[in-house]
């Protein structure tokens, strides 16, 4: 966590900034090893402090060393003024994204009340950047998470037959992490079969799923805070034409984004080799998505893989590519893997094999 911290500071120095308060539940944890679900973190180069109310005090205490735990209570302009000016910090970023506006009306109009001097300056993205770069530790947890995916794939897929709900098959697929000790899975997990499969987020029904018919299954676990993500897509008994020409060129541009991206390519440059490989098969309109997002204690997070996205993919980010094609009334194909950029190429994270035949 001390060089987490350190990489902040030189955040904050760089943005003109004294402190910041930390308010979004990943980025505490990240920062601070907090796991509990209030609290917020106030950070200068002086002084790290953590203020949680009087459910989490023992728990921060064990949980963040490196931080001084302060018991609040009460809302933020109760507190907040007195603990900021303890910063000694005249200009004190704030997380925009997180603290709405009525919150930050309330923090201004306490801070001049108590004549404070401080002013709040918005910040975007600090600690994100920072998350997007995994350590050796983190990746240990999301290629556990990562494998206990594959691991469920592998059990309950070859048992699949005609007959069963979507929602029945994702229970099993849930019920098999858990009791391999995923912790709550990071995202509701995805089976959405025949027409269900064109709706990208589709969420499981009670819908019997039938043989040759597109089956898509997003599923991912929770492993030390840490997620996995990974799509296969399986059609039970015989496919047809159209099933196999969609699968293949949906395949073909997953491989081609996994064998040709680099370190140093932004997400938009990586989202065009594999979209390339879909318009000109004809199906421009059928990838309505981005290519694929960065994986870490969320299960979106930097970098983006997109169109638009200036994201610099670097060494030792985590993140998915995952082309798709959706056709209204048919169904849809979508095939995932996390990779990580190591020596300026990919390594799979996740290994589920892609041809499912049950």
């Amino acid at each position: 966590m001390s060089n987490r911290l350190a990489k902040l500071h030189s955040q904050l120095a760089a943005k003109g900034l004294d402190a910041i308060i930390i308010s979004q539940d990943e980025n505490r944890r990240y920062l601070s090893g907090f796991t509990g679900s209030a609290g917020f973190l106030l950070i200068s180069p002086q002084r790290a402090i953590l203020a949680t109310d009087f459910r989490y005090v023992e728990q921060a205490q064990a949980q963040a060393p490196d931080f001084e735990v302060v018991k609040i209570q009460g809302e933020m302009p109760k507190w907040f003024p007195r603990l900021a000016s303890e910063l000694d910090a005249q200009k004190l970023g704030f997380e925009g994204k997180d603290i709405s506006f009525s919150t930050y009306k309330e923090l201004t109009d306490a801070l001049s009340s108590a004549k404070k001097g401080i002013s709040l300056v918005p910040t975007d993205g600090l600690v994100e950047s920072l998350r997007a770069v995994k350590d050796k530790e983190e990746l240990k947890l999301i290629e556990k998470a990562a494998a206990l995916a594959d691991a469920a794939l592998d059990e309950i897929l070859p048992q699949v037959r005609p007959g069963i709900s979507e929602k029945e098959l994702a229970w099993e697929i849930e019920s098999f992490m858990r009791r391999n000790s995923s912790e709550p899975v990071p995202f509701e997990l995805i089976v959405a079969s025949g027409p269900n499969s064109a709706l990208p987020h589709a969420r499981p029904t009670d819908k019997i799923i039938h043989n040759g018919e597109p089956v898509v299954i997003d599923i991912g676990a929770k492993v030390g805070g840490y997620t996995s993500d990974i799509t296969r897509t399986i059609c039970l008994g015989n496919s047809d034409n159209v099933f196999n020409r969609i699968y293949d060129i949906v395949l073909g541009a997953q491989l081609t984004a996994l064998a040709t991206l680099q370190t140093g390519m932004t997400g938009e440059q990586v989202d065009r080799l594999a979209r390339t490989v879909i318009e000109q098969a004809g199906y421009k309109d059928n990838f309505g998505h981005g290519l694929g997002h960065g994986v870490g204690l969320a299960t979106h997070e930097e970098p983006r893989l997109g169109t638009g996205s200036a994201d610099i993919l670097a060494e030792g980010m985590a993140f998915t590519i995952e082309p798709g094609i959706y056709i209204s009334g048919w169904g849809g194909v979508r095939i995932e893997d996390m990779a990580v950029l190591e020596e300026g190429k990919v390594r799979l994270l996740t290994k589920s094999r892609k041809m499912w035949r049950p």
